[in-house]
Formats: structure tokens, C-alpha cells, sequence
């Protein structure tokens, strides 16, 4: 199930990249793995440190991920999607999967790295991300989405994807550039959280829905078993802050991640970098919870990566930080911090 590659184009963008980063340790190049989504290789609606690990790899490697959309075959089809679109893989893992939940998303994974140990922090380096498939779907339900009461019913669109142009074609005269990124990547989280619902995102990262966490973006997530048992899916041609009816452009993605297992950084909750901005996250049931620990975890940031005061810090996210609104239906909400780069001095 499970193709080994050897060192290709995936790996030696990483290895250039890690060489450019001056944070970073020096690793050696790190072999490329391809994990198809099958129903031997996903997780179906949970994180879960007991789960057994689908590959094991080293620090430095990178893995080739296909995932899937989290929609059944017969609701596609009824959408109208054409039967010979549906993927052949979905129609596997609807038809043998019985192990679900508690949640809804089909992640691919986990996934082991050998020498990540409780305490360490994982550097996931989003290299690549590719559409799998020709067209996404955006729906909503009543009882989930911020506007029940205004929609207390259900509706599932279907949007053409346009992989030569990158746009969505939504409607006659709407079109959307598109900016995949995957909705849930995140590693296991401690023990006594049991089987962790893939909706919430928490501590350990998951269905965060942060759209900003684009290819060329980089992912720290604080490791809280031994390998780290990382997991991804959820993908999403695009999507707006909020992400209000419940569901973003839900897609079918490749994506080409390398991990560093990071013992210099002590990350004590989902943080990311792109090459503009550094970005810190908050979830809580609460927004106004979710804003406090974002904002927190950026002023400690702040403070502690460019040396700071405390003050200046808090001061330093009022006048340049932009606070926004991740996603407001996952149960927990979320916020993020983000700092722009180009503020401090080379």
C-alpha cells in the first residue's frame, strides 16, 4: 500500500529549503514516500494516540499524501457528479472502513517519525500541495453553520475546478482563485484525550481550517507521544476566513510535506510560518477565549524570538498584528495572529 521512492524532486526542494534556514538544524537529505489513501492507510474521523502507524520515517524525509474529500460517493453523485469522477479510492474506503468516528474526515495516516519524543516540536514544511481531483463541493446543513435559523435546511453545490487557469468556476460571472491547503494536519494528542474527534482543532493541531497554511507555509506542532502520529486531510480548494456555512471548496488533495523533528524548540501549542508572516493560533468554544490565546501566544512569541519586553510585545501586535477569525464551526473556534515579517530588521 505503501510505494518508497528514492530521493526526488519533493526532497530536494525540503533539503534546499532546510539549508536556507538559518532556525533549523542541519539534516541530512531524507528519502520520499508516496501514501496513497486506501483503507488500510486512513483514520476515519480521529487522532488517537493508541492508533497503529500506517509508515514510519525519519527526520528529514518527506511523504507524497494523497487524501480525500470527506463526502460519501451516493451524496456526490446525487450532487451530480458524474459516476466515472468519483474517485475509485473514496469508493474503497466508504465500501471497507467500518472502524469511524467520532468525527466525520478522512485523514490519511498516521504517520510515525522515528526520534520524536514527548516535549519535541515537529517542523512540517507544506513543499507542494495539488488538486487530485476536477471539482470540490460546498454544502451546509441545518444545525451546523453560523445562519441555522436562516437555512434550516440542507444544500450541496458542486464547483468546477479550472486546474489550468487555478480558478473555481462558483457561478456564470463568479470565479475564485483558487489557494488549496489542507483544513485538518495535526499529530496525536496526549493519551488521556482518548479518541479525539477530528472536528475541534486543540493543543495538537487538526481540523485548524487556517487557509493560510498554503504551500511554502511551515507548520510547528508540539509532539506529545513517541512518533508524533501525524495525520492529514480535509482538503480545500479555497476558502474564507470564517468558513461560516461549515465547509470551505472540499476537495481531494495531493500534498508533498517533509518533517523535521525539532529537540531546540519547545512549541507548547499549533503555530506557522510563511514566508511572510509568522502566525499564532488560538482555539477555544469561546471566540473571545480563542482571541486571548492567540494573542497570548504571539506576545510570547514576540518576546521571546526578537527579544522583546512583554509590554512592547502586546504593543507590537495592537499596531501591526492582524487578528482574524479562522473558522467559527468547528465547536472549537479559532483565531489567528498574523505578523508580518517585513516590520523588523534583516
Amino acid at each position: 500500500m505503501v510505494a518508497r521512492k528514492g530521493f526526488g524532486l519533493g526532497a530536494a526542494l525540503g533539503a534546499i529549503l532546510l539549508a536556507a534556514s538559518s532556525a533549523a538544524p542541519a539534516q541530512p537529505a531524507g528519502h520520499t514516500f508516496v501514501l496513497e489513501a486506501t483503507p488500510t492507510t486512513v483514520a476515519w474521523g480521529n487522532y488517537d494516540a493508541a492508533a497503529r502507524p500506517v509508515l514510519t520515517i525519519h527526520s528529514g524525509d518527506t511523504v507524497v499524501f494523497h487524501t480525500l474529500l470527506t463526502s460519501s460517493p451516493t451524496a456526490l453523485e446525487k450532487a451530480g457528479v458524474p459516476s466515472g469522477q468519483v474517485e475509485a479510492s473514496l469508493r474503497d474506503v466508504f465500501a471497507h472502513v467500518t472502524d469511524r468516528g467520532p468525527g466525520g474526515h478522512i485523514l490519511t495516516g498516521p504517520v510515525y517519525i522515528e526520534g520524536a519524543e514527548p516535549g519535541d516540536t515537529l517542523e512540517i514544511r507544506i513543499l507542494k500541495i495539488d488538486l487530485a481531483i476536477p471539482y470540490a463541493y460546498n454544502g451546509f446543513r441545518y444545525g451546523a453553520g453560523i445562519l441555522t435559523d436562516d437555512f434550516p435546511y440542507a444544500r450541496m453545490k458542486i464547483i468546477p475546478l479550472d486546474r489550468t487557469r487555478m480558478v473555481a468556476n462558483f457561478a456564470p460571472g463568479v470565479t475564485i482563485p483558487l489557494r488549496p491547503f489542507f483544513g485538518s494536519m495535526g499529530v496525536a494528542p496526549p493519551a488521556s484525550f482518548g479518541r479525539y474527534d477530528s472536528t475541534p482543532p486543540t493543543i495538537s493541531g487538526g481540523n485548524m481550517d487556517n487557509k493560510e497554511l498554503v504551500a511554502g507555509t511551515t507548520l510547528y506542532l508540539p509532539v506529545y507521544n513517541k512518533g508524533a502520529l501525524f495525520e492529514i486531510g480535509d482538503g480545500h480548494a479555497g476558502q474564507g476566513n470564517g468558513e461560516v456555512d461549515v465547509t470551505a471548496m472540499e476537495t481531494s488533495l495531493v500534498g508533498t510535506v517533509q518533517f523535521i523533528v525539532r529537540k531546540d524548540l519547545k512549541a507548547g501549542y499549533p503555530r506557522a510560518e510563511t514566508p511572510t508572516h509568522y502566525i499564532a493560533m488560538g482555539f477555544d468554544d469561546d471566540l473571545a477565549v480563542a482571541a486571548r490565546k492567540a494573542v497570548r501566544e504571539m506576545v510570547d512569541f514576540m518576546a521571546r524570538e526578537k527579544g522583546l519586553s512583554r509590554d512592547d510585545a502586546y504593543m507590537l501586535v495592537s499596531v501591526a498584528g492582524d487578528t482574524d477569525i479562522t473558522e467559527v464551526v468547528d465547536r472549537n473556534k479559532g483565531v489567528h495572529v498574523m505578523m508580518p515579517k517585513a516590520i523588523f530588521a534583516k
